[in-house]
């Protein structure tokens, strides 16, 4: 790393006292620093040549610090930047993540915080500079071997030939387009210490998103600590997240540091975020506030470096209209939210990912050959529902290539039957479907062995109400298959939270503590006058 006075640092602010006291702070640091008062100077400055961080005020006469950050923005600078916004403004300072600032700070400023995040954002840019300088010593040093975990997904494109993408960023297989847009995030909320919320049903691949942004971000080179906060009983969440001293409860026998202070200078992945209860949702907003910790049976409390990323399969906006979660911590944690598509939502990769876990699954297991799907699997497979995901996918490759002595599996090696034209695949156990009349309106002719053709089903009496039956009864067996999530429910029919809403309003459906109850059915428009 370079010494301090190797970063030229510039500060925009329009009240000449804090000018002063963040120049005599950071001057104090040995760091070669100049001032600005508003918007134009500090662009105009910016045009005359480059620093490494910017700090900025959020309001100021002629503009606010949104506008550097888009300016910066468009024209492509590297500058690292720094917004300072008026205390509890949580929206300005959303903005601001989201408009690519690497970090923020509340007023008034605490100092200490100050340095630190100041800090940070040099290392940060030290470290992409670094990453930038790779690509071309690659390119003159082909004979080097480059690091799986080296890179930066800026210059993604320009290394492909010399460095290997990061391990999770290529283990998220596929070329929808629903995985293109959740690179491109990747790549752009890597660039900051915005909180990220990875959102997407079980077995999406989230702890695999989390990870992903933490190598292709300057701290790769830090510790990644996963965390399942389901997993923790309550009543030891606290010692386990900020650490304890020797003797602070009956068990702790010797001092032992937290998540926190184990993923300082990297990344700390909260996954099931959602199941974390009330109390403890109080201290890790606290923690995430004032970036320091005080362990159990400690006195003072300990700065801390770190990225946060949490995840959840929950829909967090109920859960804060039910009370069950603190919209003041959802605020800090939601700042980007990365959305994962289920994989019935994005089956043209279904190839790839097969390829790629099969390759896994023989290297694992020791294969000579790496096994292959007939076409008939895949077909088979191409019509699953796949209400685990990724998770049910790979559990079917490995049971098929436990079971299976033949190099290629096929359709009953994944316990499916193959599938045919004009039929629906039918799960070992279910009941097939009755088939659909056909192009003359006519029903089907029996199939030979099955004997006579059933007797036409009668038409109903009042179709708007069998209709609404129908419907009444596909929301309900989506709401219990997804857990009660109105959000991933309304995803596998096809619908926003928005639209499932007003079904489940229209028809009578509610969620409860007890499970999915039917009511009164209204008319959600009734009151739109």
């Amino acid at each position: 790393m370079t010494s301090p006075t190797a970063h030229r640092l510039l500060v925009v602010d329009d009240e000449p006292d804090l000018r002063t006291l963040y120049e005599l702070t950071l001057l104090r640091e040995g760091y070669d620093l100049e001032t600005a008062a508003c918007v134009e100077d500090a662009w105009q400055m910016l045009q005359e040549r480059s620093y490494s961080v910017l700090i900025t005020d959020m309001r100021m006469p002629d503009g606010t610090g949104l506008d550097l950050l888009q300016r910066l923005e468009a024209a492509g600078r590297t500058e690292r930047t720094i917004v300072i916004t008026a205390y509890g403004s949580a929206e300005n300072a959303v903005s601001a993540l989201k408009a690519g600032a690497y970090d923020y700070l509340t007023k008034p400023v605490d100092l200490k915080q100050f340095r630190a995040v100041v800090a940070s954002a040099l290392r940060d840019a030290e470290a992409q500079a670094l990453l930038v300088r790779e690509p071309a010593a690659a390119a003159t040093s082909p004979a080097l071997p480059a690091s799986p975990t080296t890179g930066s997904a800026h210059a993604a494109q320009a290394k492909a030939t010399a460095f290997p993408p990061p391990s999770a960023l290529a283990k998220l297989a596929g070329h929808s387009s629903a995985m293109q847009a959740v690179r491109v995030l990747i790549d752009k909320v890597a660039r900051s210490m915005a909180p990220v919320l990875v959102w997407g049903e079980s077995g999406t691949g989230k702890e695999l998103v989390a990870r992903a942004i933490h190598d292709v971000s300057s701290r790769h080179t830090g510790p990644f600590v996963a965390v399942n906060c389901s997993a923790i009983p309550e009543h030891l969440l606290e010692a386990e997240f900020f650490g304890h001293r020797k003797g602070s409860f009956t068990g702790a026998n010797e001092d032992r540091e937290g998540f926190f202070q184990a993923a300082h200078g990297g990344t700390l992945f909260l996954d099931e975020i959602g199941d974390l209860p009330l109390a403890m949702q109080s201290k890790l907003l606290r923690a995430i506030q004032e970036r320091s910790v005080r362990a159990v049976g400690a006195t003072a409390e300990v700065p801390v470096d770190v990225r946060i990323v949490s995840a959840t399969h929950k829909d967090l906006q109920a859960e804060v209209a039910a009370q069950r979660f603190r919209q003041d911590l959802y605020y800090r944690l939601n700042v980007i939210q990365i959305t994962l598509p289920p994989l019935r939502e994005r089956l043209e990769d279904l190839p790839i990912l097969c390829q790629r876990i099969l390759a896994r699954i023989a290297a694992e297991s020791g294969l000579p050959t790496t096994p292959v799907l007939s076409t008939d699997a895949l077909s088979a497979l191409m019509h699953q529902r796949f209400a685990g995901n990724v998770r049910e996918l790979e559990n079917m490759l490995h049971r098929a290539v436990a079971l299976s002595s033949q190099p290629t599996l096929e359709p009953q090696d994944l316990g499916l039957s193959a599938w045919l034209p004009g039929t629906a695949v039918t799960p070992p156990g279910a009941v097939a479907p009755s088939l659909a009349p056909n192009q003359a309106g006519e029903p089907p002719a029996a199939t030979a062995g099955s004997g006579a053709a059933a007797a036409a089903a009668p038409l109903p009496s009042d179709l708007v109400s069998h209709l609404d039956e129908v419907e009444r009864d596909i929301l309900v067996q989506a709401l219990e298959k997804n857990r009660l999530n109105r959000t991933a429910a309304g995803a596998s029919l096809g619908l926003s939270l928005r639209q499932m809403r007003y079904r489940m309003a229209r028809l009578g459906v509610q969620v409860t503590e007890q499970g999915v109850l039917l009511g009164e059915r209204c008319d959600p428009d009734a009151d739109a006058d």
